[in-house]
């Protein structure tokens, strides 16, 4: 059975990508639960792997071997991503609070956020000092610091076992680059004092052999940019000071209700909080039953307890316990490609350890790398002949790459008579009508779009993005729209949760563009498809197609490869950060810059047909041809790497087909992409484009010259 088709009725909620909850996805993604609707929750669109952070820092592995690509691990276990951080939690009412967006409602909960090194008590370490945990604001500012010049000092505040790794692979990083000017460890007590005796020395000599000075009881009075004062006077030299001087709970946690000790979540043997529906794990999880360090392992070892624990209370199966063990084989880097072995007391240290170390971590992170591909559903044995070329290759795309091409469009409207009426213009090419009410000119659109992305809040934001196009195309002002709404089958309450986020996402773009939401149609379906009918008052004669001048300069004012990108998504070939670009750029309102493009000759907003069959309209519409710079064009992060590598829309062959006589290839391909939510494409008068520029790119627009308007009916060319 297709179990796709089965309404949703419940509302799990992951909060936090740390390594359970990363492990949990993967094992969702391979055997999902019917009817439950998955989120997760995260700061960014990756979660750093914490085991290979000392590797990193040293120079052994690159920034981005050490991230699990959250965006693509929640698209294969067919959960909605929510980028932001979660901060707070009301359980009575069941949401999750995340800044700029509706609150998050959940049926189940669980969270999994670590912890912070963050020292806020300490006198000048939260403006001079960076914690080494959230590892990626820490990992982006080391990479940086590290391939300075000139003579280096660095410091780490804690002398545990993590600030152990992190100063040695400090040393050897900067020694490596004959950088190294002093390395100190700071504990205000004694250092390595929670480890064995032997580990203990093994690593004391690793930093005497590393050229790290220790400062044990020692006490810090303040942190400044360059220096560290102590309490008896002296001072340290430190251009990049970090502490890991302990764990950390989030300080939200304290207003959750939830019981907790020391600011950490209390949980029971099942991983419940004092909230039977909340659970919680890894680092910011207290374990009461059975008290342990904070360690990567129990994180690891606890996802397949919670991944049943999770499914087992949305089907009234019975709960497992989770019985963590005692010890554990601790693995720690020494700087150099050496790491130290150590658990009940025995020790042992070099190199081949570290390959242990690595292979260790190697397998985690592949989990995440090669995720198991899944296997479409067979078609009927029995089934029309043209049935496989129809499906295609791969899946239609969502978004503008699931509109019919234009040349059957355009065709189709073609054959319609226009009205018989003086109150309506028609404008040959542009998407938008012209009417006149009461002597006032009034434009009207309707879009809508197959949904993309999880996320109904972020959907909803593009949707009214793109919907608005052709109004601020013509230079006219938003006033009203109606939404039309097609929702998966899900429960009546699953229902009320979906249009309040996705009318509240609505209202507040529709608002903050001069727009009043008046009605709509909600209906249920297969999928997710947003659309809305939009009106729009001209104060000033109605920007169209035609009207561009040979000589012209043409601006766009987004970069094209949403279309490549989404594509991509699709298939996990995407890396998570250039899909929260895409989506963050598609989500950008054009109503500031199609005022500052007011006076262009003509306009057009690039969406479905690529930017390419959208100049082709202007040129068409305006008896002109254009150049076009490729070099200019802006494209989106990630964008010219997918296509080179032959990834491509649904709706790019029949794009192509539009201009036979263009021949474009690799990256050039993107010319022809369908664009979501696309930027505004203007002819504007040439000795004006270099201030018009200049004001789109203040305004916070991504803009660019990409050609000019030429002689030449239609005649379209190419140029670097």
């Amino acid at each position: 059975m297709d179990t796709s088709r089965l309404p949703l009725t419940r509302d799990l909620v992951l909060v936090g990508g740390g390594h359970t909850h990363a492990l949990v996805l993967r094992k969702w993604g391979m055997k999902p639960l019917p009817g439950a609707r998955l989120t997760v929750i995260n700061p960014g669109p990756a979660a750093p792997y914490s085991g290979m952070l000392p590797g990193f820092v040293a120079g052994h592995y690159q920034r981005d071997e050490l991230d699990i690509d959250l965006v693509r691990l929640a698209r294969f276990a067919g959960a909605r991503v929510v980028l932001g951080a979660a901060e707070h939690i009301d359980t009575a009412a069941r949401l999750v609070h995340v800044p700029g967006r509706p609150p998050i409602a959940y049926d189940v909960a669980s969270i999994d956020i670590g912890i912070t090194s963050a020292m806020p008590d300490l006198p000048g370490f939260a403006g001079h000092g960076i914690p080494a945990k959230p590892l990626d604001r820490f990992a982006a500012r080391w990479a940086a610091f590290r391939e300075g010049d000139g003579p280096a000092h660095v410091a780490v505040i804690g002398g545990g076992v993590a600030g152990v790794e992190l100063i040695l692979a400090m040393a050897h990083a900067l020694r490596s680059r004959g950088r190294l000017a002093q390395a100190t460890l700071i504990d205000s007590g004694e250092a390595l004092r929670a480890i064995g005796g032997k580990a203990s020395q093994s690593l004391r000599r690793a930093l005497v052999e590393h050229g790290v000075r220790l400062e044990e009881n020692a006490h810090i009075k303040r942190v400044e940019d360059t220096y560290i004062t102590l309490q008896d006077g002296r001072e340290i030299l430190s251009d990049f000071t970090t502490g890991a001087a302990g764990a950390r709970p989030y300080g939200w946690l304290a207003d959750s209700g939830l019981d907790l000790n020391d600011g950490f979540i209390r949980v029971n043997e099942t991983l419940q909080s004092s909230d039977p529906q909340v659970f919680a794990a890894g680092d910011c999880a207290h374990m009461d039953f059975a008290p342990r360090p904070k360690a990567g392992v129990y994180a690891v070892r606890q996802a397949p307890v919670l991944y049943h624990n999770l499914r087992a209370l949305m089907t009234g199966d019975p709960l497992r316990k989770y019985k963590p063990q005692k010890d554990y084989l601790k693995l720690i880097s020494m700087g150099s490609k050496e790491a130290l072995g150590e658990r009940f007391g025995t020790t042992l240290s070099g190199p081949l350890m570290w390959t242990w170390k690595d292979r260790i971590d190697q397998a985690f992170m592949e989990k995440f790398r090669d995720l198991p591909a899944m296997d479409p559903p067979d078609l009927p044995a029995e089934h029309t002949l043209d049935m496989e070329q129809a499906l295609g290759e791969k899946p239609m795309c969502g978004g503008c790459g699931a509109k019919v091409g234009r040349d059957a469009l355009l065709g189709t409207l073609a054959g319609l008579g226009t009205a018989d009426r003086d109150d309506f213009t028609p404008l040959p090419g542009d998407d938008a009508a012209l009417l006149t009410t009461g002597g006032v000119n009034q434009v009207i659109s309707t879009d809508h779009l197959r949904s993309f992305t999880n996320d109904p809040v972020l959907m909803t934001r593009i949707a009214a993005v793109h919907a608005l196009g052709d109004i601020w195309a013509m230079g006219a002002e938003p006033q009203a729209a109606t939404a039309n709404l097609i929702l998966p089958r899900m429960s009546p309450a699953l229902q009320a949760r979906t249009l309040q986020e996705i009318m509240g996402a609505a209202s507040e773009v529709m608002q903050a563009a001069g727009a009043a939401i008046i009605g709509g149609h909600t209906s249920l379906g297969d999928e997710l498809t947003i659309g809305f009918t939009v009106t729009g008052l001209c104060p000033r004669p109605a920007i169209t197609l035609a009207g561009a001048q040979p000589g012209d300069a043409l601006i766009l004012t987004k970069p094209l490869g949403s279309g490549v990108l989404m594509a991509a998504e699709m298939a996990g070939e995407a890396r998570g950060e250039w899909v929260a670009a895409a989506l963050d750029q598609m989500s950008q309102p054009q109503g500031a810059a199609a005022g500052i493009l007011q006076d262009a000759h003509a306009m057009t907003d690039v969406t479905g047909f690529g930017l390419l069959s959208h100049l082709l309209g202007i040129c068409e519409a305006s008896r002109t041809g254009a150049e076009l710079f490729t070099g200019q064009i802006p494209l989106m992060q990630g964008a010219a790497e997918l296509a080179d590598r032959g990834i491509r829309s649904s709706l790019f062959p029949a794009n192509q087909a539009a201009l036979p006589e263009l021949k474009t290839t690799g990256w050039q391909d993107l010319l022809f992409d369908p664009q979501t939510a696309g930027g505004l494409l203007a002819a504007v008068a040439a000795d004006q484009a270099d201030a018009l520029l200049e004001q789109l790119q203040a305004a916070g627009y991504p803009a660019a010259r990409i050609g000019k308007v030429t002689e030449g009916f239609g005649a379209i060319t190419l140029s670097t």
